[in-house]
């Protein structure tokens, strides 16, 4: 395996112009006013404490090619990295992934590479871990290798469902696995066109069934998580501003709130808040009951993130800048 080392108002009373009572009023007004200030001053002092705060920076790993997806797991204590290498759209051979110590993200080691031991990859996007078997979303492909060797496992070929651009992964509670497809197409020059469906495939075994499939529901689904408190999905779309949530079997989803909107990652941390990156300001956002607020800034290009959860980190990968960048995850 190969090494690769974010006006004070001031209110004026209305003068008193009697002699005898202008004084007292002057100096109870006075005393007023200072009482007031300091108490102004302690409620933006208390209001200032009580505002949380963005996310810290917590280092960031380089020598990345267009990274797209990272997934931890606790298991091996790592953090897979999927790198398109590339056009998201280009069955190029050349993507890879990468698989970063937790506890040490400035070395990390190509786990698989396409063209190499019989493996074929072209532009890898979603991850998902289910055992020792890793899942990957593959334009129109889901592959399976073995999260610690990178052996080959499995091939689901989802063109004849008319799959388009497999986007992203998520493992449900029975193991099933579950891929958003949105639809979408980037020719050699970048331009991006709508030719597909938006749909979501269901992987039983390796048998694909397509779960739900529509466009004007799905409006390019990007991210889908786990949200296992509440027995559901959660879908952050890439076309719509509003992050809903979705149950297998059901034929419309259900909207937690609107955001900026250009969704890709999301993940459900153990505290029921939802994380979601979105392409529209370059940011990630924080959900809690339908509200969102920005916790990390200025990250142009924010992909599909993972979560730490010894640490208590997120990973963000910057899809343009070829790197990913961690965030210590607080209130």
């Amino acid at each position: 395996m190969d090494t690769i080392v974010r006006s004070i108002r001031v209110v004026t009373p209305i003068a008193l112009l009697f002699s005898g009572a202008a004084f007292a009023a002057c100096s109870s007004g006075e005393k007023a006013t200072t009482d007031s200030a300091a108490a102004k001053a302690g409620d933006t002092t208390a209001a200032a404490s009580a505002t949380p705060a963005m996310f810290a920076s917590a280092g960031a790993t380089d020598s990345m090619k267009t990274p797209e997806s990272v997934r931890y797991d606790a298991d091996l204590d790592a953090y897979f990295v999927s790198n398109i290498n590339g056009n998201p759209s280009q069955r190029d051979g050349n993507g890879f992934i990468a698989r970063v110590d937790a506890g040490n993200t400035s070395v990390s080691t190509i786990v698989v590479q396409g063209g190499k031991n019989g493996v074929t990859l072209n532009a890898p996007k979603g991850l998902a871990i289910v055992g020792d078997t890793l899942w990957v979303a593959d334009i129109d492909v889901a592959r399976a290798f073995n999260k610690r060797t990178g052996a080959p496992i499995a091939t689901v070929d989802l063109k004849p469902m008319k799959a388009t651009f497999l986007n992203d992964v998520a493992a449900g509670p029975d193991g099933a696995i579950y891929i958003t497809d949105s639809g979408i197409f980037f020719d050699a020059k970048g331009a991006m066109t709508h030719p597909g469906h938006d749909q979501i495939f269901k992987i039983v075994g390796r048998k694909a069934t397509v779960a739900i499939a529509s466009d004007s529901v799905l409006k390019s689904p990007n991210g889908i998580a786990w949200d296992g408190a509440n027995g559901r999905f959660v879908l952050a779309p890439f076309a719509d501003n509003v992050v809903s949530t979705w149950k297998d079997g059901d034929s419309t989803v259900t909207p937690i709130g609107p955001g900026p909107g250009g969704y890709d990652g999301v993940e459900v941390l153990s505290d029921g808040r939802v994380l979601v990156t979105s392409w529209a300001d370059s940011s990630v956002q924080v959900i809690s009951n339908g509200a969102f607020r920005k916790v990390i800034g200025n990250v142009e290009g924010p992909a599909d993130i993972g979560v730490d959860t010894k640490r208590n980190v997120v990973a963000v990968p910057r899809f343009n800048a070829g790197r990913v960048e961690y965030f210590t995850i607080s209130r």
